[in-house]
Order: C-alpha cells, then sequence, then structure tokens
C-alpha cells in the first residue's frame, strides 16, 4: 500500500495498513531499530511521518524478503548508514570485522 500524499502524520493502525504488519509488530521493532522513532501527541499516541514509515518499510524488506535477523538486519542499517562516508578503506575493514564476527558464528 502507497503512502497518502495528502497526509503529513500517521498513527500506528495507519501504518499499520501502510506497511502490512500488525500494531504490536511496530511496536516491537520500535524496540529493535533506534531508526524508527515516533513522535508522541499530547494523547501519547504515536504519530508516524513519512520518514519514519520509509524507515519501516526497509526494517520489513530486511527482515521479510532479505531474511535477515533482527541482529543482522541492525547491522545492515548502520552499514548503510556509514557507507556514504566511509572511505574505501575503512569500509574493506568493516567488512572484513563482519565477516570475522560472522565466521566465529558458524563454528
Amino acid at each position: 500500500m502507497d503512502i497518502p500524499d495528502n497526509k503529513r502524520f500517521f498513527r500506528i493502525g495507519e501504518v499499520s495498513r501502510i506497511i502490512g504488519v500488525r500494531p504490536y509488530v511496530l511496536r516491537y521493532w520500535e524496540t529493535e531499530f533506534p531508526t524508527i522513532r515516533p513522535k508522541r501527541a499530547d494523547s501519547r499516541q504515536r504519530i508516524y511521518q513519512r520518514e519514519d514509515i520509509e524507515a519501516i518499510r526497509e526494517v520489513k524488506k530486511l527482515l521479510y524478503e532479505e531474511k535477515l535477523t533482527l541482529e543482522g538486519a541492525r547491522r545492515r542499517l548502520k552499514a548503510a548508514k556509514k557507507t556514504p562516508s566511509m572511505s574505501p578503506s575503512n569500509l574493506l575493514r568493516e567488512i572484513r570485522e563482519e565477516l570475522k564476527h560472522t565466521l566465529k558464528m558458524l563454528e
């Protein structure tokens, strides 16, 4: 489902329908991913903006389509955030570290 162009703020039920997951999943992802931080209205209800919905879509893609674990999705988001400003040598160093970590997990 697409994000309506005529709205700027969304409640959790609307975001749930747009993304295609239950509200409790959104609340859980909020605790697991620092990129998902909706504001709170005076009534203490979560208020999501377009940027929040895009971040949630990315998380859903990583978890449901690419079948990453929560930790893997967190790493991918962290790496994507760092990548544009990273030098090639730093990027290679980080990839090397992730590969070492993966090998340790497989042993």
